[in-house]
C-alpha cells in the first residue's frame, strides 16, 4: 500500500526543515506547495508556520494562497494540520500587526482573536515545555500518554470564548491566562506547540494525525468530561551547549573552555607553549546523543565564528542539516550573527541573511553575541531611539522576537564600597560572604566583553539585557567569565539580577558541576532554564539525575520519553 503524499506549506518562514525530517521520519513522503492551485488537489496538508504573524498573512497573500486556504477550509472535511502560526492564522485576527494598526486579519476559519500575553504579569514570550488537558478523545493523540509535555515557543496565544469552545482540542495554562494549545474539528487539526521539537512525543503526535487521515478515523473525536481545576505548568528547562570549533587541523570539534580558553593547559600536562584546542568529540554525534538522554534545548556555539570560509560553505551549516534529521527539541546556534562581507569576493551579507541561511538549515533560534552590545551601546547613547537596523530589530522583526536570542559575556569589577561607582550604565550587584572578591569586596558590577572575552566594554549586564529586550530580543543566554569552567556552581548574583530587571526569559550559564547547581539556581534566582557543557561532556554527571534532582527538591522538569 502506497503511503499518504504530504502536502507541505513552506512559505519561506523559519526552520521549516524539522518539520520536513518529522514528516520523513514517520515514513510519508511530502509535495512541497510552490503554486496555489496545488492547494485545491492536495489529500492533506501541513501548514508549519514560524515566525511573525504579520509576515506570515503578508507572504499569505503576496503569493496567493489566501483564498484557496479558505477554500480548501471550509466545510472542515479536508485534513489540515497547522503548527504555531499554522493554528493562529485560522482565527479572524491577531494583535501581531504591522506598525500602526491594531490587529491583521487573518483566514477567520475560527471565531476569536489572538491576543499577546500580558508582559506585566508573566514573562514574554512562553518558551519551554508544558503540559494539555485534553476537551476531547482525538485518534491525533493515539500515541501520546496526557502526561507528556510538548514544547511550546510564543507571544500571542488564542484564549477560550464561547464562540470557539467547540473547536478547543486541548488547553495549557501559563502565567495564569487559560489558552488553546491545540483544536480539531471535523478534519481541521492545529496546535500551538511544536510537535516537530516535542522530541518522541511530538514525533508520535504526527504519526498520529497522518495514520488518522490515512484509515478515515480523523473525524472520530470525541468531547470528554473537564476536570475544571486541572492546570498545567511550564517545567524549567535542561540546556545542554556544545561550544563548536576548528582545531589545528581544520576539523570542527566540540570543545570546552576554562574562563573562556578553549586549548589544554597544565590541568592537562601542557608543560610548556600552547596546548592543542580541548576535542570533546564530533557536534552531531555528541548532540544526538543528548538528545537520546534527555536534553531540553541543545545550543551550537560556534566560536570559530568567519575567521575561516564564507557563508556560501559554513561547515556549521553542514551540522545544522545533519543535527536537525535525527534530533526533534530546539536547536539554538550562536557565532557570526551580524553583517559580513567575504574579504575574497568583497559581497556583503546582512545579519538577517546570515540568520535566515542558518534557520533553513535546522536553526529554531539564533544567538547573538557581540553585536547585542554595540546595539545597546547605541541605543542608549541614543536616548533609546530604535533604527529598525541593528541585528536584533530586523531579524525579530522578520522571524518573531522568540528566535532571538541575545549572549552576553560578563566579568565581575569588584567594588569596595556600592558608592565607588557613579555610572549609570554599571548597576551594582551585592555579593555573599562566600562570593566575595579577592580582597573581600562584597560588591561588583558586570562589565560586558565582545570578541570572545578578549575585548571589555564599558557598560554592565543588566544595562545591555535590559537595552536588547527593548530592541526586541526574546531570551537571554546568560553567561560569567569567572565561574566559566569553574565546576563551583552559577553566579546567582548575576543571575538574579538579570532576571529580576527583564520580561524575558533568562538561561543562566557557566559554573555547573553537579546536579545540585541546577537546583540552587532555580530556587534563588527567576531564571526559566539552566545551561551546562563540560559536567556533560565529560560524563561526571548524566541529564536524567539532574532532572531527577531536580524533582525530588520541588522543580518541575521534563520526562524523558
Amino acid at each position: 500500500m502506497t503511503k499518504l503524499k504530504v502536502s507541505l506549506l513552506d512559505y519561506g518562514a523559519g526552520n521549516v526543515r524539522s518539520v520536513r525530517n518529522a514528516i520523513t521520519a514517520n515514513g510519508y513522503e511530502i509535495e512541497d506547495i510552490t503554486d496555489p492551485s496545488q492547494i485545491d488537489h492536495a489529500k492533506v496538508i501541513i501548514f508549519p508556520g514560524v515566525g511573525s504573524y504579520r509576515s506570515a498573512m503578508n507572504v499569505l497573500r503576496e503569493k496567493g494562497y489566501v483564498e484557496p486556504l479558505r477554500r480548501y477550509l471550509k466545510d472542515g472535511s479536508r485534513p489540515y494540520l497547522g503548527i504555531c502560526l499554522g493554528m493562529q492564522t485560522l482565527f479572524q485576527s491577531s494583535e501581531e500587526a504591522p506598525d500602526g494598526h491594531d490587529t491583521m486579519e487573518g483566514l477567520g476559519i475560527i471565531p476569536g482573536d489572538v491576543i499577546k500575553f500580558d508582559e506585566t504579569k508573566m514573562t514574554v514570550p512562553h518558551i519551554g515545555w508544558n503540559g494539555r488537558v485534553h476537551h476531547q478523545d482525538s485518534p491525533v493523540f493515539k500515541y501520546v500518554n496526557e502526561e507528556e509535555d510538548v514544547y511550546f515557543v510564543h507571544s500571542y496565544y488564542a484564549p477560550i470564548v464561547d464562540e470557539n469552545k467547540d473547536w478547543v482540542l486541548t488547553i495549557t495554562d501559563y502565567g495564569g491566562e487559560r489558552f488553546i494549545s491545540s483544536i480539531q474539528q471535523g478534519s481541521i487539526v492545529a496546535c500551538q506547540f511544536h510537535p516537530e521539537k516535542s522530541g518522541k512525543t511530538g514525533l508520535n503526535f504526527i504519526k498520529g494525525f497522518l495514520e488518522s487521515v490515512e484509515n478515515g478515523t480523523l473525524t472520530t473525536a470525541k468531547p470528554l468530561h473537564i476536570e475544571p481545576s486541572k492546570k498545567t505548568q511550564l517545567v524549567k528547562r535542561v540546556v545542554v551547549a556544545l561550544d563548536v570549533r576548528q582545531n589545528d587541523h581544520g576539523d570542527l570539534v566540540v570543545t570546552k573552555g576554562d574562563q573562556y580558553d578553549v586549548r589544554e593547559n597544565e590541568k592537562e600536562g601542557v608543560v610548556a607553549g600552547r596546548g592543542g584546542v580541548r576535542n570533546l568529540g564530533k557536534p552531531v554525534s555528541l548532540a544526538k546523543r543528548y538528545y537520546d538522554e534527555g536534553a531540553d534545548e541543545i545550543s551550537f556555539l560556534n566560536i570559530t565564528s568567519f575567521r575561516h570560509g564564507v557563508i556560501e560553505d559554513m561547515p556549521m551549516l553542514q551540522v545544522l542539516e545533519e543535527a536537525s534529521r535525527s534530533i526533534f527539541v530546539p536547536l539554538t546556534v550562536g557565532g557570526g550573527i551580524r553583517s559580513y562581507t567575504d574579504p575574497d569576493s568583497g559581497k556583503t551579507w546582512d545579519a538577517l541573511e546570515v540568520a535566515s541561511r542558518y534557520f533553513r538549515a535546522g536553526a529554531d533560534k539564533i544567538s547573538i553575541g557581540s553585536d547585542t552590545v554595540d546595539a545597546a551601546e547605541a541605543f542608549i547613547s541614543s536616548g533609546g531611539v530604535k533604527t529598525g537596523k541593528t541585528s536584533i530589530e530586523t531579524i525579530s522583526h522578520h522571524y518573531g522576537d522568540q528566535a532571538v536570542v541575545i549572549s552576553i559575556d560578563p566579568k565581575r569589577v569588584y567594588l569596595a564600597k556600592k558608592e565607588d561607582c557613579a555610572n549609570p550604565r554599571h548597576v551594582v550587584v551585592e555579593l555573599e560572604d562566600s562570593q566575595a572578591g579577592p580582597n573581600g569586596e562584597k560588591f561588583c558590577w558586570y562589565q560586558c566583553t565582545v570578541k570572545g572575552g578578549r575585548e571589555a566594554r564599558d557598560i554592565c549586564a543588566v544595562t545591555v539585557a535590559k537595552a536588547a529586550e527593548a530592541l526586541g530580543a526574546g531570551e537571554i543566554m546568560l553567561n560569567c567569565i569567572d565561574m566559566d569552567g569553574q565546576c563551583n556552581g552559577y553566579d546567582h548574583a548575576l543571575m538574579k539580577a538579570v532576571s529580576d530587571a527583564v520580561r524575558i526569559p533568562v538561561i543562566a550559564s557557566s559554573g555547573a558541576g553537579k546536579e545540585q547547581h541546577f537546583v540552587n539556581v532555580f530556587t534563588a534566582t527567576n531564571v526559566q532554564a539552566a545551561l551546562a557543557a563540560g559536567m556533560f561532556h565529560r560524563k561526571e554527571v548524566e541529564i536524567e539525575s539532574v532532572k531527577k534532582h531536580m524533582k525530588e527538591n520541588g522543580i518541575p522538569s521534563r520526562t524523558h520519553s
